[in-house]
């Protein structure tokens, strides 16, 4: 998944199981237990919040305030592909299986949400039978029925109006695309996929052409979300997503504001895993990142919903006045630039080779925060979390020549046949001031050996049909562009396949941004895809992993770590990698 980068997205598997202790100590005001389970309020501590429950309580009310810097891609939930959508959007969507609602390494198992269990698989591992929940209904009181969730999914298939989501889906479901989608659907109901049938509103069942090891992971995403085909918009969905979770969207005015009440509708009976206990949601976007900052210190707002952390400028601030408030979990994100190969010279791996060569790690470190606000060097692009991943495997030396090696650079500017350097052109999101440091610092370390990088700032709003256009980046020149990701799901599937099967290549909402498209690549996904044991696909994504750094299309910059905010107020505040080290938004409170 993008982050609000990208971020993609999406559902990184982070550090080891921590068991969840209920942390109480008042660092700023609170009192004892009542008897609607209120435990201590205030500041808990440094790192309270990871991997454990920071001020557990069951007490509903009051306003939940978010603030960010961007705006969601899409709030559609088959649109939407960055990682702070895919929580944001569990307040007003609900799928047939979901991730538990529980801190760190334990979120990322898989528990029922609107089946009444994970599903019965048949024992070649081609069919999946699931049965819905009494009681799931709209926000118009009208039952949720299996026909609106393979609707929702349908929708996956109308790229040429929908684009921007994740595709899994449907290369899983019609691997042959035969399907045209619902917009395009003869049927009479519109439901003609025929790789999920409904035998009635309660029963969904799904037939794959072929196994797939993480099918169930697929269907946890927001993808897989009911929409209701009297109330699809097409591209306007977006603006006005229909609720079947526990709050629904009263007003959205993009890049400006969002608001959420109660979903009168839902039935808390229904649904084990969001605990819907602010009666309000309330959403501010802005484009000052740094007046974000002061205005979440001050206590105007409770948590930053894009969660890409405190900005420098504020950074010392809270790390000197404010630790109490703040926690630093690892992401689950690479941050990393990556060469689309159809932007000449970068069609040619050497000059590739040249910029990663050239590259000063420890600078572009610094430039996102140093080990604790940015992370640790990576040397490759696969997560330390993910089955296959080996944090050792250096091919291009970064971990020993941290701050490049001009000699081997020069060396490949020969070897491309620009043995004088070249120029070329960085993309990079305006809205982010990190990503914005980031290319300078890369700016910077290019020119000692030649290569000219002008720096492109581009509306980080426009992320999907901009550089999610490959006609649109072969047309800017954009040879590298600044980016992050974190894994959909966790595994070789979940992070890799968008960045570099061939197959999910797209025409916009693209995010194999290299444009890499190995025939050996993509066949090591087709056999790893068949794994069910992780350990066992892990070893084809090992090898995908190699043959994305032999290819040399992306240098990995850090394995991300973030310094978050968490006002006085919240309740229930934890970590959890299943949200890439995100706080689980549909578990927050506020002391009002």
């Amino acid at each position: 998944m993008t982050t609000n980068s990208s971020s993609r997205r999406r559902l990184a598997a982070g550090s080891a199981l921590v068991v969840a202790a209920l942390l109480g100590t008042a660092a700023c005001g609170g009192g004892g237990k009542d008897d609607e389970g209120e435990g201590k309020t205030g500041a808990p501590g440094f790192n309270a919040a990871v991997g454990k429950v920071a001020n557990a309580s069951s007490k509903k009310g009051g306003t939940l305030k978010f603030i960010g810097s961007q705006d969601a891609d899409f709030w559609d939930p088959q649109r939407g592909y960055y990682g702070f959508m895919w929580d944001f959007s569990r307040y007003y969507t609900r799928q047939l299986v979901t991730y538990k609602a529980a801190p760190g390494a334990e979120s990322t198992e898989l528990v029922p949400d609107m089946a009444t269990d994970t599903g019965k698989v048949s024992d070649d591992g081609k069919t999946y039978t699931f049965t819905l929940k009494d009681g799931l209904k709209w926000e118009d009181g009208k039952p949720v029925t299996s026909k609106d969730i393979k609707y929702g999914i349908e929708r996956i298939w109308a790229q040429d109006v929908l684009s921007g989501g994740p595709i899994y889906l449907q290369q899983v479901l019609d691997p042959e695309s035969e399907y045209k989608g619902p917009y395009k659907d003869k049927s009479a109901d519109k439901l003609g996929l025929k790789a999920i049938e409904t035998p009635d509103d309660k029963t969904i069942v799904f037939k794959l052409p072929k196994p797939n090891g993480d099918f169930l992971q697929m269907l946890a995403m927001p993808s897989a979300t009911p929409v209701r085909a009297d109330k699809d918009t097409k591209a306007k969905y977006t603006l006005d997503p229909f609720s079947n979770g526990p709050y629904k969207i009263d007003s959205y005015t993009p890049n400006k504001s969002m608001s959420l009440s109660r979903n009168e509708e839902w039935d808390a009976k229904t649904d084990e895993v969001r605990k819907a206990l602010p009666d309000k949601i309330t959403v501010t976007f802005t484009t000052n990142a740094d007046d974000m900052d002061n205005r979440l210190i001050e206590g105007e707002y409770d948590l930053d919903i894009n969660a890409t952390g405190v900005g420098q400028a504020a950074r010392a601030k809270v790390l000197q006045q404010h630790k109490e408030n703040a926690d630093n979990p690892q992401t689950g994100f690479i941050r990393y630039a990556v060469f689309p190969q159809t932007v000449k010279p970068l069609d040619n791996v050497d000059c590739r080779k040249a910029i990663i060569y050239a590259a000063d790690h420890k600078s572009l470190q610094t430039a996102r925060g140093g080990p604790q606000a940015g992370g640790d060097i990576a040397s490759n692009m696969l997560p330390p979390a993910i089955p296959g991943a080996d944090p050792k495997y250096d091919p291009y030396d970064v971990l020993k020549d941290t701050t490049g090696n001009v000699e081997k650079a020069k060396q490949a500017l020969k070897d491309c046949g620009k043995p004088n350097g070249f120029k070329t052109t960085i993309a990079v999101r305006n809205n982010k001031p990190v990503e914005i440091a980031t290319a300078e610092s890369l700016q910077q370390s290019l020119k000692k050996v030649g290569i000219d990088a002008q720096i492109d700032q581009f509306d980080g709003a426009q992320t999907s049909g901009i550089i999610g256009s490959p006609k649109v980046v072969k047309d800017k020149g954009y040879g590298i562009i600044i980016m992050g990701w974190g894994a959909d799901f966790p595994s070789g599937q979940g992070f890799l396949q968008p960045l570099v099967d061939g197959r999910f290549i797209l025409e916009s909402g693209n995010n194999n941004f290299s444009e890499l498209d190995d025939k050996a690549i993509n066949e090591l996904f087709d056999k790893a895809l068949l794994e069910t044991d992780p350990q066992k696909a892990g070893e084809y994504y090992k090898q995908i992993n190699e043959k994305v750094s032999e290819a040399a299309v992306y240098l990995p910059f850090t394995h991300e770590k973030n310094i978050i905010w968490r006002s006085s107020r919240l309740t229930n505040v934890y970590t959890a990698d299943a949200y890439n080290g995100r706080y689980d938004y549909a578990s927050l409170g506020v002391v009002k």
